[in-house]
């Protein structure tokens, strides 16, 4: 009989804990568990005018105040997904959401997704270390896998994922539909192995020496996190 190979034994693997600290502090920016009291309007009025926004997320834009505040209030009883609000530690104010969703202690595997930012928070260092922070909790807690998946044709986060290192696994075609329109998926991950470098390379380019005067960087995230 032929040989029939098989994956290496995986020892000392104990299942993570879901989600769950109410709050994850950076330099720029903290982590809230939403809130809608706290963070509907904050966040509500940073995008508005701004549709393009929702473009590839299943849901928005929301007519109102109200019905951003009753989705968000629906958000915040799920554990999964697990949403944050981002509040830019300069500013006080909320500029964005993300989640951890796909949940799976047993196999040690997490993504985060249904990222909104704001215009105004959008490029900017806390946007970027709310990522960073999300990324480093779960490999902290001990998840072995952490996936990024989007539209195939949403350029800007399959641009984001290369820059935080995620490695691009491929294209899921006819994945889904929303919004009535056909989605192809494209999919990435950063596995545990690969996680002590890039985690170098984001402390690097978060670092006060990377960023001039006036803010600007010194040395781009995606040259740190280039294989």
């Amino acid at each position: 009989m032929a040989e029939r190979p098989t994956g290496p034994v995986v020892t000392g693997f104990v299942p993570p804990p879901a989600p769950g600290p109410e709050r994850i502090e950076g330099r720029f920016v903290t982590l809230e568990r939403l809130d809608p009291a706290r963070h509907a309007e904050d966040l509500f009025a940073a995008n508005q005018g701004q549709d393009w926004v929702w473009d590839y997320l299943g849901y928005g834009p929301f007519a109102d105040l109200e019905a951003y505040r009753a989705w968000q209030a629906g958000m915040a009883e799920s554990r999964d997904p697990f949403f944050y609000a981002l509040r830019d530690r300069a500013s006080g104010k909320v500029g964005g959401l993300a989640s951890f969703l796909r949940i799976d202690p047993r196999n040690g595997v997490i993504e985060i997704g249904h990222i909104e930012i704001a215009p105004a928070m959008q490029q900017t260092p806390a946007a970027t270390e709310a990522i960073s922070l999300m990324i480093g909790w779960a490999f902290g807690a001990g998840y072995r896998r952490v996936e990024w998946k989007c539209d195939a044709l949403n350029a800007p986060s399959r641009r984001a994922a290369l820059r935080y290192g995620f490695s691009f696994e491929g294209i899921f075609r006819q994945h889904m539909i929303y919004k009535g329109r056909n989605r192809d998926t494209a999919w990435f991950a950063i596995i545990d192995r690969d996680w002590p470098r890039l985690a170098r390379a984001h402390a690097d380019w978060l670092a006060p020496g990377n960023f001039d005067g006036k803010g600007g960087q010194r040395q781009s995230l995606s040259a740190l996190t280039a294989p």
